[in-house]
């Protein structure tokens, strides 16, 4: 039976609320109607039956710490000290593999294998990566030595420094242990605890960079091997890293015995010298092989023939044979050398060929022998040189314009053409009497004219040096101190050259070389300076040497240094101006007759005493 109510009691349970509100719990997800306030509480925020909702403070009740966001409770809060839970360990090897990435220290070893039949030593490369401290070994393997070849002697990994030892239990040798395990470890919430200190493991010693140096023993897997040298690289890491200056090699190899000498039969007489040594190279008979590369740079090219001429006459004390005047050609683009006699009249000799052109060997030497003979070369002949031609002994007495210039280019090949040499040649003879010689050749030029004449210059120098020096040094000392001048040059001879030379390449456009020349000459004057000239000649493809164009150019120039380019290229026309007196150099015969470009006549010796001695205070 109910009890009465008493006055003022109610049974409304809404009394007192000031919230009543439904929560949410119909959405949209994607555009569907669904479910989405399971956990919501109902009017008011009450529970629903048997719904137990999420309580907003976990541990501490309600009223204790901050309401607000724990991003922002605690910003800027730190912990003194915790010991965590999981004590994990950290190994970085980032930071090394980053330093020392293909870095690698190079050591060669030798092992001497007990085993082995012959107790040879095996000489091995050892490999050590600073990125992972870890070593590979490679083995050198001879020809022929019976050996397979393996591609290596020990993998790539960590060089323990006393194995071999006892087998371990799998999970000895671990990186991390174990300290116990809590729940299922197959689960999803499982728990292990890792020991810091490791007990129980097994530690193992490895090989460092600091226990390889040179003559150290070390084990690998039971093998002693000696490390006997390394790299310059690996020097220079130890060098600077330990300190290390001594890096003295341990003798390891054994010196290879000597070859055996190759020794051929002597020279039969029967064909050339290098065919009969083909024949001794191999079973199958090859023709000796030829200097393609020398004879294509050297062979003749435009003016430029490669080939060295001599005028040579023959020592004798034969009246008849001592006013025979030859011509002597060295071919630089294989080596040989022809002799023409040059034809006088009313002499009795027919002169032409002289000797058939070919490679000549120097006298003195053993016919049937062993080793190739020596022949005449370029730098043997050079005027006031005495060579002997089969037996002939010649005097060259001088030499044409081309092989003086082209000697003279060539002065590292000629020591004869090389001022510097004769210079350093004739200061050791003369330093000690540079005064007596000044005043030698301030008495040969009494009217002071600071030239002498080129015959009492060589007269000069031979009674200083008692003959030290050859005609051919003289000539050179003359040419780079003579007076050149250039009104001594003969224009016939010149011009006779260059017209020779367009008519061989058929060149006629000597028209438009003067239209070009009259266009560049703005005030129409009728000179331009010489490099115009010269420019303008050289796009034209003028077929003449350089020198000869240069020596041409520079006759034909004004008191003003000029060039009267109408009559330059008049002199040259050769189809309305000819020359019929020039004849052409056919053969060698020919050389001795044409008129020298330029001889030395004065030498201007006050340069010559200052090179010598410096300058006079």
């Amino acid at each position: 039976m109910a009890l009465p109510l008493l006055p003022g009691v109610s049974r409304d349970r809404n009394i007192g609320k000031e919230k009543f509100h439904k929560s949410q719990h119909w959405g949209f997800c994607n555009n569907v109607a669904m479910l989405v306030g399971e956990n919501k509480p109902g009017v008011g925020g009450k529970p629903l039956p048997g719904q137990k909702l999420t309580p907003k403070y976990s541990v501490f009740p309600e009223g204790i710490g901050s309401d607000a966001p724990a991003w922002i409770a605690f910003d800027k809060q730190i912990l003194d000290s915790m010991t965590p839970f999981r004590p994990y360990e950290r190994i970085d090897t980032l930071k090394q593999f980053l330093e020392h990435d293909g870095h690698v220290l190079r050591f060669f070893c030798v092992w001497d294998d007990p085993e082995s039949m012959f107790h040879d030593p095996r000489e091995l490369v050892l490999h050590y990566y600073l990125s992972d401290d870890t070593i590979d070994i490679k083995e050198i393997v001879p020809v022929n030595s019976g050996r397979d070849a393996v591609p290596l002697f020990l993998r790539r990994d960590k060089l323990p420094k006393h194995a071999p030892m006892g087998l371990y239990q799998p999970g000895t040798i671990t990186d991390r242990t174990v300290l116990n395990v809590l729940g299922n470890l197959a689960g999803n919430k499982g728990r292990y605890i890792l020991d810091n200190r490791k007990t129980g493991a097994v530690h193992q010693e490895f090989y460092k960079d600091s226990d390889l140096k040179i003559g150290a023993v070390i084990n690998v897997w039971g093998r002693k091997i000696i490390l006997c040298d390394c790299d310059e690289f690996t020097k220079e890491y130890y060098r600077t890293k330990h300190g290390i200056e001594d890096f003295t090699p341990v003798p390891y190899k054994t010196p290879p015995p000597p070859k055996p000498e190759k020794t051929f039969p002597p020279y039969t007489g029967f064909g050339s010298e290098e065919d009969s040594l083909c024949s001794c190279m191999g079973l199958i008979l090859k023709p000796p092989a030829k200097d393609f590369k020398k004879f294509l740079e050297k062979d003749r090219i435009g003016m430029e023939s490669n080939i060295l001429r001599f005028l040579a006459k023959l020592i004798t004390d034969s009246p008849i044979d001592k006013d025979r005047k030859l011509i002597i050609s060295y071919f630089l683009s294989d080596d040989t050398i022809s002799v023409f006699e040059h034809v006088q009249r009313n002499s009795g000799m027919h002169g032409g060929k002289f000797l058939e052109r070919g490679r000549i060997k120097k006298p003195g030497q053993e016919l049937f022998k062993s080793e190739p003979s020596e022949y005449f070369k370029a730098q043997d002949l050079f005027v006031g040189a005495r060579v002997c031609f089969h037996g002939h002994n010649f005097l060259l007495v001088d030499a044409d314009e081309y092989t003086l210039n082209y000697m003279e280019k060539h002065a590292n090949e000629f020591s004869v053409a090389d001022v510097g040499v004769i210079l350093k040649k004739l200061k050791v003879i003369t330093e000690p009497r540079s005064r007596e010689i000044r005043q030698l050749f301030a008495a040969t030029d009494p009217d002071h004219n600071k030239v002498i004449e080129y015959d009492a210059f060589r007269n000069l120098i031979v009674s200083i040096t008692d003959e030290a020096f050859s005609d051919h040094e003289m000539m050179t000392l003359g040419r780079y101190y003579g007076v050149k001048d250039e009104c001594e040059m003969d224009l016939h001879y010149l011009l006779a050259v260059a017209q020779e030379q367009l008519k061989k390449n058929r060149f006629e456009n000597f028209e438009q070389l003067t239209a070009v020349l009259q266009y560049n000459d703005c005030e129409k004057c009728g000179v331009l300076p010489h490099k115009v000239c010269r420019t303008i000649c050289k796009s034209f493809k003028l077929p003449l040497a350089d020198d000869d164009l240069q020596a041409l150019l520079t006759i034909f120039e004004d008191d003003n240094k000029q060039v009267e380019y109408e009559k330059f290229v008049d002199g040259l026309n050769w189809r309305e101006n000819p020359i019929p007196v020039f004849q052409t150099i056919k053969n060698e015969d020919d050389w001795t007759r044409q008129t020298p470009v330029f001889r030395v006549k004065e030498i201007k010796y006050l340069p010559l005493l200052d090179d010598l001695f410096g300058k006079e205070e």
